[in-house]
């Protein structure tokens, strides 16, 4: 059952695929760079807001700029299933973004290289990293110490590990996660809290 709550929407206007492209078509004026146009979003978000778009496309890897998003899994239009979640990302072969928005209206996350799956071992590459904007955004990179990036079950999702605790674990109702500082990424915990409760989850892909 999900929860009722006040959208953020409330007091910032949230991005659609219709607001971006009338960004994108204006013309820009002689000092405006090129690269501060915010991608397109082929789906309305819950989530991102165009300070959030601002800085996450200029951290993302070369070979997803230029592409427009697309949605592939949020828990407002899927529902809380983890199960729904790898089943939408069956199709797909490209890098995810997971975007968090949890109930103290904080955003954080993670870039993985490779879409999200059940797994018997961890999967992933070196451009994989956590971010979060709590308050201000953090990049964490890989550190080189593991390669413990991402780790699918049926019932919990992991991302980075070693020294006995997950950067980001997501439970199978994906309503409750957790982040703690681990080796693979050296982060702080994402959310203000080590424990958290989800408000909206989204997961989008490079088209």
């Amino acid at each position: 059952m999900k929860l009722n709550h006040m959208s953020a929407s409330d007091k910032y206007p949230i991005i659609t695929a219709k607001d971006q492209k009338r960004r994108q078509s204006r013309c820009n004026s002689e000092d405006e760079e090129p690269e501060d146009l915010l991608p397109e979003l082929r789906d309305p978000s819950q989530i991102l807001q165009e300070q959030h778009l601002e800085r996450l496309v200029a951290h993302l890897p070369a070979r997803t700029q230029g592409y427009p998003w697309r949605l592939a899994y949020s828990t407002a239009v899927h529902g809380t299933s983890l199960r729904t979640l790898y089943r939408n990302m069956a199709s797909i072969d490209r890098p995810v973004l997971l975007v968090i928005k949890d109930m103290e209206n904080q955003v954080f996350g993670a870039f993985s290289s490779h879409p999200f799956r059940v797994s018997r071992g961890c999967y992933g590459t070196g451009e994989t990293f956590l971010y979060s904007f709590s308050p201000e955004f953090k990049r964490f990179s890989w550190t080189g110490e593991n390669s413990y990036f991402v780790k699918g079950f049926m019932d919990s999702l992991q991302l980075g590990g070693g020294g006995g605790s997950f950067g980001l674990w997501l439970g199978a109702d994906l309503c409750r996660g957790s982040s703690y500082t681990c080796h693979t990424f050296h982060n702080q915990p994402l959310s203000a809290h080590h424990d958290f409760a989800v408000r909206e989850l989204e997961v989008w892909t490079f088209e």
